[in-house]
This record gives structure tokens, C-alpha cells and sequence, in this order.
């Protein structure tokens, strides 16, 4: 394993999910459930989406780029529909929820959910599958973005509970929601458009 392609993978994927809709995902996440539980869903989504990548990531390139983008955005869609709906239901309005003991599953689970749906296809994804075909080296590349990634999530999920300190969550929740209808609008106009 070469520590100069595990790196510069790391690098690459590092920046690249910066501004992408994972860490919205994980940020959103991070202020409503306990940390730790949402970071093991997330782990283990972005495992399974790079191992995706690195074993079948040149067929993702060959999707119709339109039926991903028009999925996307209905599923965009409808988490905006989601956190509208049911996301105002905090008592107080700006305190995190501390799930039960017993519900690590059920947390953990729907971060896993939500974030393989969100990475699926994405660029960074596919970013990984060229670079696992560029370098032949597909544990550095794979740990590199695995490390990337879950960086990024760590990152948001903690300034998800920071976050709350400052901001009500009926504000978080609205511009989130805001956000995902924005991105729901791109994604569906590049479906339409081609």
C-alpha cells in the first residue's frame, strides 16, 4: 500500500466533499441524535459506498446521467418534505435529541440510510473508481477516501451540535429544507435539460 496514493486520494476526496450534500446530510444528522451514533451510521455508509466504487465504480460512469440527476432530485424532495413536516416536532425547539440507550439501531441505521442514498453516484464516488483505475492500488485509494470521507462527516456532525448552541433548530431545519428544495431544483433541471 503506497502512502503517497492513500494521501493524495485523501486529498482529493477531502475537498471534493467538502461542499457536497453528504455533509449536509451528516450536519442536519449531527443536530438532531446523538453524535456518536450518527457517526457510526455514516462510517458505515461511506464503507459501503466506497467499496461500491472501487469494485464496480466505472459502471456507475455508464448510468444515464439523467435518470441520477431526476432521482436525485425527487429524493431531495422529498427530505425537504421530511424535515418541513415532521422536523418541527422539538418541545423546546433548540435542544438536540438524546436518543434512548436502545436506540443506537434505529439512529445509526437511518444515517446509514440516508447517506448511502445521497452518495450514491456522486461525484466523489466516481472520483474514487478513477483513481482506484489510475493507481492499481485500490486499498490506499479505498482507506484515503474512506478516511476523507469520514472526516468530513466528523467535521459536520460536530458543528451540527455546536451549531445548536447558537441557531434554533426551527431555523436549522428551514434552511436545510431550503437548501435541499434549491438542490432538488438543480438536480431536476439537469435531468430535464441533459
Amino acid at each position: 500500500m503506497s502512502l503517497t496514493v492513500l494521501a493524495v486520494t485523501f486529498g482529493i476526496i477531502f475537498l471534493a466533499e467538502l461542499p457536497d450534500k453528504t455533509a449536509l446530510a451528516s450536519l442536519m444528522l449531527g443536530t438532531k441524535y446523538r453524535a456518536g451514533y450518527v457517526f457510526a451510521g455514516v462510517a458505515a455508509a461511506m464503507a459501503v459506498q466506497v467499496g461500491l466504487a472501487l469494485v464496480a465504480g466505472h459502471l456507475l460512469s455508464l448510468l444515464p446521467h439523467r435518470w441520477v440527476e431526476g432521482v436525485t432530485g425527487l429524493l431531495f424532495l422529498a427530505g425537504a418534505a421530511m424535515l418541513l413536516f415532521h422536523g418541527g416536532e422539538d418541545e423546546d425547539g433548540h435542544a438536540a435529541k438524546e436518543p434512548s440507550a436502545n436506540s443506537f439501531w434505529k439512529v445509526a441505521g437511518a444515517s446509514f440510510a440516508v447517506v448511502a442514498i445521497a452518495e450514491f453516484g456522486d461525484l466523489t464516488q466516481i472520483m474514487t473508481a478513477n483513481l482506484a483505475a489510475k493507481y492499481a492500488d485500490p486499498l490506499a485509494v479505498g482507506l484515503g477516501a474512506w478516511l476523507a470521507l469520514c472526516a468530513v462527516a466528523g467535521i459536520a456532525i460536530a458543528g451540527g451540535q455546536k451549531l445548536l448552541k447558537y441557531v434554533p433548530m426551527k431555523v436549522i431545519i428551514r434552511v436545510a429544507a431550503g437548501v435541499m428544495i434549491l438542490m432538488a431544483g438543480v438536480s431536476i433541471f439537469q435531468a430535464v435539460t441533459g
